[in-house]
C-alpha cells in the first residue's frame, strides 16, 4: 500500500467542512474574511491541544496562568509600541484597488488580481490594531483596542501575580485567549486569520541568566510538538538576524512547520531582555522592580524569556500532518486517513453495530454509554460497517468498536485499529481496559 501526504491547503478545508471540523465564518451570509468558526470535532482537537500545552506549562512548580481581559487601557498599547509600530508595510493596485502586503508581493511583476502593469502605490504603514468605542460617546478619549496579543495582560499583571502567588525568580506566567489583528492579507485557510488564539507563556528571570533559560524553553517546546505526534522532518528552526530580529530582543528563534505552502512559523520563543516591564513602568510610573531576596534585596527590572504558539495553526500543522491519502491497488481503493495521535484526536472510539435489529443496537448503545464516561465517542449505525470505518478513517478515530452475531454468542467484540487496518476480538467487558491501555496520555 502507498501513501502520500497533503498536497493542497483546499483539500483539507473540503475535509474539515465536510467532516465537521471548521467552517466559515457567517457563510450564509458569504462569509468574513480571515475568520473561521470551529465545528463539533475542530473544537474537540483544539481544545485537546490547549489542554495538553496548558498541562505542560503549569502543572509545575515555576509557571502559573491567568486570564486577563481582551480589552485593557489604551496606554498599555502606547507603552508596548503597538500604537505606534504595529503596521505591515501595503501597497494599493491603482486599477483594481486591491491591497497586498508589500514583502508578499513584487511590485515590478503585474497586478496578480488584475494583471495590471507598473500600478502600485508606494509602500506605507498600515497599523493592524482593531480599534473600538468603549462607553456611550464615541470620541478618542472613548478610543480602546482589541488586544492584538496576549502578552501585555502578562506584564501589566506580573506583580500582582509575583507578590499574590509569592513566586521567586525564575518563574512563568502562562495565558491562553483570542487575539485579533486586521490582517492586509489573511489566507491559507486558518494559517492567518483576523481572529485567533495564542497559547503564551513570559519567563520571568534575573539579568545575564536569560540565555540558559532560553535554550531550556527551545528544547521543552519542541519536545512538546513531538509529543503531539508531528513527524519530527515537519519541523525545523529559524532563527532571527539582523533586521528580522526585533529591537527589543537579544535573541529569537521560530520553530517552523512544512505546510502545504512550505516552511512557515508555528510557535515563536524569544529573549525580549527588560523592554517590555521597563516600558510599563516609565508610562505607568509605576515600579515593575522584583526585590530579589536571594541577593540582598538587590532590586532590578527581570528580563523575559517568551513562548508564544499560536493555536490556531499549531491546530493546522496537527491536521496537516496527520493528513494522508493511501491507495491499494486502484483509485477505487483510495482511503484517506487523518493519522492524529490518539493523545490529540477528537474521537477517540466509535462504537458500530453491525446491525440496528435482533439486539446488536442494544448491546451496541450499552458499551457507548459505559465509554463515554471516560473517552469522546461515537456512535454510529448508519450505512454498511466499511463506509463507516470509512468515515471514522477520515476523522481520525484510532479504534473502532464492532458488535456483531458473534457478540450475541460469545459477547465478544471486534475493535479496529485506524493505522494497521487491523481486528482484534475482544471480550466485552475488557473493552474499557484495553482501551485504556491502547490510549495512554
Amino acid at each position: 500500500m502507498s501513501e502520500s501526504n497533503l498536497k493542497s491547503m483546499a483539500d483539507l478545508a473540503s475535509l474539515c467542512k465536510r467532516r465537521g471540523f471548521l467552517f466559515q465564518s457567517s457563510e450564509i451570509y458569504g462569509g468574513v474574511g480571515g475568520c473561521y468558526d470551529y465545528g463539533p470535532l475542530g473544537i474537540e482537537l483544539k481544545k485537546n491541544l490547549q489542554n495538553r500545552w496548558w498541562k505542560a506549562m503549569t502543572y509545575r512548580q515555576d509557571v502559573v496562568g491567568i486570564d486577563s481581559s481582551i480589552l485593557m487601557n489604551p496606554t498599555v498599547w502606547k507603552a508596548s509600541g503597538h500604537v505606534d509600530g504595529f503596521s505591515d508595510p501595503m501597497v494599493d493596485c491603482k486599477e483594481c484597488k486591491n491591497r497586498f502586503r508589500a514583502d508578499k508581493i513584487d511590485t515590478s511583476k503585474p497586478c496578480p488580481n488584475c494583471g495590471a502593469k507598473d500600478q502600485f502605490t508606494e509602500p506605507r504603514d498600515f497599523n493592524l490594531m482593531f480599534k473600538t468605542q468603549m462607553g456611550p460617546v464615541e470620541d478618542s478619549s472613548s478610543t480602546v483596542y482589541l488586544r492584538p496579543e496576549t502578552a501585555q495582560g502578562i506584564f501589566t499583571n506580573f506583580l500582582n501575580v509575583q507578590s499574590s502567588m509569592r513566586m521567586k525568580l525564575p518563574f512563568g506566567i502562562a495565558q491562553v485567549g483570542k487575539a485579533f489583528r486586521n490582517e492586509i492579507t489573511p489566507g491559507n485557510f486558518i494559517f492567518r486569520m483576523r481572529e485567533f488564539e495564542q497559547m503564551e507563556m513570559q519567563y520571568f528571570v534575573k539579568p545575564g541568566t536569560q540565555v540558559e533559560a532560553f535554550e531550556k524553553w527551545q528544547e521543552d517546546r519542541l519536545q512538546w510538538h513531538l509529543s503531539n505526534g508531528v513527524r519530527k522532518e515537519k519541523l525545523r528552526w529559524h532563527e532571527h538576524k539582523g533586521n528580522e530580529l526585533a529591537h527589543y530582543a537579544d535573541r529569537a528563534f521560530d520553530i517552523e512547520y512544512e505546510f502545504p505552502q512550505g516552511w512557515d512559523e508555528m510557535e515563536g520563543i524569544h529573549s525580549r531582555t527588560d523592554f517590555d516591564l521597563g516600558r510599563h513602568e516609565e508610562f505607568s510610573g509605576k515600579s515593575q522592580k522584583y526585590v530579589d531576596q536571594a541577593d540582598g534585596n538587590k532590586k532590578y527590572v527581570p528580563y523575559v524569556v517568551e513562548t508564544s504558539v499560536g493555536l490556531d495553526r499549531c491546530t493546522l500543522a496537527i491536521m496537516c500532518d496527520a493528513y494522508r491519502k493511501e491507495f491499494e491497488g486502484d483509485k477505487e481503493k483510495e482511503r484517506v486517513v487523518l493519522k492524529f495521535d490518539p493523545k490529540v484526536a477528537p474521537i477517540k472510539v466509535a462504537v458500530l453495530p453491525l446491525m440496528k435489529k435482533d439486539g446488536l443496537e442494544e448491546k451496541a448503545r450499552n458499551l457507548f454509554k459505559d465509554l463515554q464516561q471516560d473517552y469522546m465517542a461515537e456512535f454510529d449505525v448508519a450505512g454498511s460497517i466499511g463506509k463507516r470505518y470509512r468515515r471514522q478513517d477520515e476523522i481520525g478515530t484510532p479504534y473502532c468498536v464492532t458488535i456483531d452475531y458473534e457478540t450475541k454468542d460469545d459477547n465478544t467484540v471486534t475493535i479496529r485499529d485506524r493505522d494497521a487496518m487491523t481486528q482484534e476480538r475482544v471480550a466485552m467487558d475488557k473493552v474499557a481496559d484495553y482501551l485504556k491501555d491502547k490510549l495512554k496520555f
